[in-house]
């Protein structure tokens, strides 16, 4: 009877390992095979594919910026039609164009247009923009009023700037704006509605709990915004500041419908004098395009941390 037992413990012990040996190879092939089906990335063609075009991305950035460079050193007789002529390094590196590129664009006098309107802008979006944000985005979820006023406010991200052209210089001018300020009301009103959608978006990643404690202790909706939300949407304030002003900076049809027959020039409206009816004058146009270049590039290299930080918390609930 203990020999009978013996043998069928022995062969349940058998199965037993029989059966596990079997699962881990039956589990071992599953992960195999979903390795190989669900990482089609990990492949090395499609990894080198992807390297491809990565590599062809950069040259659509890289390639122009080459372009832009050695022609704003060389000279005009360098400016051949051949392939050496618009590729060749200048046969002599000189800052010859960027000095008279300044002295065109009366550069100092449109550069401190440019940052003013730029300035002023980013400062006015930030303030206006992340409290209409804040007032709308916690209120939408209970009001319909709010929820409309949002869509409302987001279409006009489909309204082109051609059919506000006309109706707008029409009546900056009758109400006497058609001037900087002019200029930076309207940048206000047209960078409206992506930053309340962006600031609305974000408000969803700051807890309700701290304006409720706030609340509790005594402090008004006015106090809670600027001391408790305005300062927890840093992120998502850089993020506004560097996409106003990049739009703002390099932007020429509006500061050239509101403000012409002014003496005020922007960057980008001065560098037009580089254009004539008969021709361009690449090397010092692109000697100023640089010299435009530098100032926005060190802003965002400054925020780029902040940006990159509001851009993913705010699309991510």
């Amino acid at each position: 009877m203990s020999e009978n037992m013996e043998k069928v413990t022995k062969e349940a012990v058998e199965g037993a390992v029989t059966n596990e040996n079997e699962g881990e190879a039956f589990a071992k092939k599953r992960r195999a095979k979903h390795k190989k089906q669900s990482g089609p990335v990990q492949g090395k063609t499609v990894n080198r594919v992807i390297n491809i075009l990565l590599a062809l991305g950069c040259l659509t950035v890289l390639f122009p910026l080459y372009m832009t460079t050695i022609i704003a050193f060389k000279q005009p007789s360098e400016m051949t039609n051949d392939i050496s002529g618009a590729l060749g390094f200048p046969a002599e590196w000189k800052f010859e164009n960027f000095t008279e590129a300044m002295r065109v664009t009366d550069f100092w006098h449109s550069l401190g247009n440019s940052i003013l309107i730029t300035g002023v802008t980013v400062a006015l979006c930030i303030l206006i923009h992340s409290l209409a944000g804040y007032v709308i985005g916690r209120k939408m979820i209970k009001l319909k009023a709010f929820k409309m006023s949002y869509y409302y406010i987001v279409s006009g991200m489909f309204v082109p700037f051609a059919v506000l052209m006309m109706p707008l210089v029409k009546q900056t001018a009758q109400i006497g704006i058609a001037n900087r300020f002019g200029v930076i009301v309207l940048y206000t009103v047209f960078f409206m509605p992506m930053n309340v959608m962006l600031y609305t978006g974000y408000l969803k990643n700051i807890p309700t709990q701290l304006e409720e404690a706030a609340h509790v202790d005594g402090a008004t909706a006015w106090q809670t915004f600027w001391k408790i939300i305005f300062f927890n949407m840093k992120p998502m304030h850089a993020t506004v500041a560097i996409l106003t002003a990049m739009s703002t900076w390099n932007d020429v049809m509006t500061p050239l419908v509101i403000m012409a027959g002014t003496d005020e020039n922007t960057l980008p409206l001065a560098q037009l004098n580089f254009q004539s009816q008969f021709g361009t004058n690449y090397n010092l146009a692109f000697a100023s395009y640089l010299l435009a270049l530098l100032p926005i590039l060190i802003f965002y290299i400054v925020c780029q941390k902040q940006i990159l930080s509001g851009v993913v918390n705010g699309a991510v609930k």
